[in-house]
């Protein structure tokens, strides 16, 4: 027996028992994440409940369990978990029903689901279309393919007024406040005249066109709310409903496999690209995306060349003693350094102290509203870099040191310099380590949210960091993130059943582009290793 113990043995198989816990313990939390983000988007039939005080219900079956007596135990009596949507009507959008309660269910061919761009879901009956005071079809199947025509045309209408408001308008706003700052920087160097009357003067035919441009959307919008649906809820009450407010509309009683399968698609495609909608708990989450992807980018680019030069310094250059083994054990603790740390350092370093004396010196006509010295994308991605740069020093250091002397010493024999040693030999055998440490470092910085609250991430942010207007990076903008948005409708929505399903699908959106940037530098990583591997390295 004992020398089964001092054979080791044991140990194997439960350090393999523990990785295979692991394993499923990650696999399982992973099957829940994509079970419920994926299976959200799929469109559920409409059931009509009929209860035994003659009421009725309908909605959507989310959930089944058994009901819980007041000492905690469970009993043989079941409740359903209804969405019954409807939010501006009912006040919650899910119900819990007693099927004891329940006499009978019906799945009624002409229910309609209506996706709205306000108060969540309607479901209910079309009974007829309006085009102003004008009724131009009545019942399910006139109604139908006249609010489907009424859909096409404020599609129409609301694409130009998307297109006045984002680009004509967002325009005309940016010239007006560079007016407002060119004859504000005039003022305060003490020079006026002619110069500020011909602002003024260009200043007042802006706000001419932006009138006119004004008076143009209001008629479009006026023009986009003369279609309306008449909608009867199965309660008997009757809501009225401007088409041009409809995300989308399906039967889904009516809808086979691949119909579903359409509509399944089309609320995908909506969470990808569209802004979202109903505090967050709705449409989608693009440009979190978009914020996400290019903080990262911004802060592996700060942290991963700061990251290499420390680690070649100190492998490379320094002359290993006591301060070089202080600065290793610096390094190392900085590691472990909670990240809302670093979020204070960079609020008051970065956004006060770095971005107040930019805007006091290159832009003291905005002031005192500020340009810099409030929290942004630039701001946050350099927090973050700061709090993974030790990560990729430790990394970079360990790559570099697992480059055989040998092969130094031989290029130095060939006559060649330090620096050409370690440019041309060392940093390519290195290279993919220092990639592992790249990997580390997205890894965490894409997951991180306490440092970014309080240096540039925002609920919902008006525009881009990226557009198509000079000087197109707009660093001191403040961004979305997919992270804070998963803390945002997961803790802070009022709405907390409805925001669930939001939760797992930004959850697993946020896990696929982690893994989508990870695959990309393990995949660079392999063709290096495979490169560099005749070198002996």
């Amino acid at each position: 027996m004992n020398r089964f113990w001092r054979s080791g043995e044991p140990f194997i198989w439960l350090t393999g028992g523990a990785l295979a816990f692991c394993l499923l313990m990650i696999a399982g939390l992973v099957g829940v994440v994509v079970y419920n983000g994926l299976g959200f988007f799929w469109p559920r039939n409409l059931v009509v409940f009929r209860l035994a005080d003659g009421t009725a219900t309908m909605g959507q079956v989310w959930d089944r369990q058994e009901i819980p007596t007041q000492d905690g135990t469970a009993r043989a009596e079941y409740r359903t978990q209804v969405k019954v949507g409807n939010r501006d009507v009912y006040g919650d959008d899910f119900r819990w029903i007693d099927e004891d309660r329940i006499e009978a269910r019906e799945t009624p061919r002409d229910a309609v689901v209506f996706e709205r761009r306000e108060w969540g879901q309607m479901f209910g009956f079309l009974r007829a279309v309006y085009e102003g005071e004008q009724r131009l079809a009545e019942g399910p199947e006139a109604g139908w393919a006249a609010m489907r025509g009424g859909l096409r045309v404020t599609g129409r209408t609301l694409a130009q007024i998307r297109e006045i408001e984002e680009d004509a308008i967002g325009d005309l706003n940016r010239r007006i406040e560079q007016l407002r700052l060119e004859k504000r920087r005039l003022e305060l160097a003490g020079r006026g005249g002619v110069e500020i009357e011909r602002l003024d003067e260009e200043n007042r035919q802006y706000w001419a066109r932006y009138e006119r441009l004004a008076r143009k959307l209001s008629l479009l919008r006026a023009e986009g709310e003369t279609y309306q649906v008449e909608v009867a809820l199965v309660g008997g009450e009757v809501r009225w409903v401007a088409v041009a407010d409809i995300v989308r509309a399906y039967r889904p009683n009516r809808l086979g496999t691949a119909g579903k399968l359409k509509v399944y698609f089309s609320r995908v495609w909506e969470f990808l690209v569209d802004e979202p909608r109903e505090s967050n708990t709705e449409g989608g989450v693009f440009p979190a995306i978009f914020g996400t992807v290019m903080m990262v980018f911004l802060m592996s680019l700060a942290a991963v060349p700061f990251g290499v030069l420390a680690a070649l310094y100190l492998r490379e250059y320094a002359r290993q003693g006591p301060l070089v083994r202080m600065v290793r054990i610096a390094v190392n603790n900085l590691a472990g350094v909670p990240s809302i740390v670093f979020g204070m350092f960079g609020l008051g370093f970065f956004v006060y102290g770095v971005g107040g004396s930019i805007d006091r010196l290159f832009y003291p006509e905005a002031l005192p509203a500020p340009t810099f010295g409030t929290g942004g994308i630039f701001w946050a991605s350099l927090t973050l870099a700061l709090l993974t740069v030790p990560v990729m020093i430790v990394a970079a250091e360990e790559a570099l040191a697992a480059v055989p002397g040998e092969v130094r010493e031989g290029s130095l024999a060939l006559g060649a310099t330090k620096f050409q040693t370690i440019w041309r030999v060392v940093l390519p055998g290195a290279l993919p380590g220092i990639l592992t440490g790249m990997i580390l470092v997205i890894a965490r910085g894409a997951g991180e949210v306490a440092p970014l609250m309080i240096t540039g991430v925002v609920k919902l942010a008006p525009s881009l960091p990226l557009d198509g207007h000079w000087p197109f990076f707009h660093l001191d903008r403040k961004f979305m993130h997919l992270g804070f948005h998963i803390y945002d409708v997961g803790f802070q929505s009022p709405n907390v059943e409805a925001a669930r399903p939001m939760v797992y699908t930004t959850t697993l959106l946020l896990m696929a582009i982690v893994l989508a940037l990870n695959l990309t530098a393990i995949l660079v990583r392999g063709r290096l290793r495979r490169r560099f591997a005749k070198v002996g390295f």
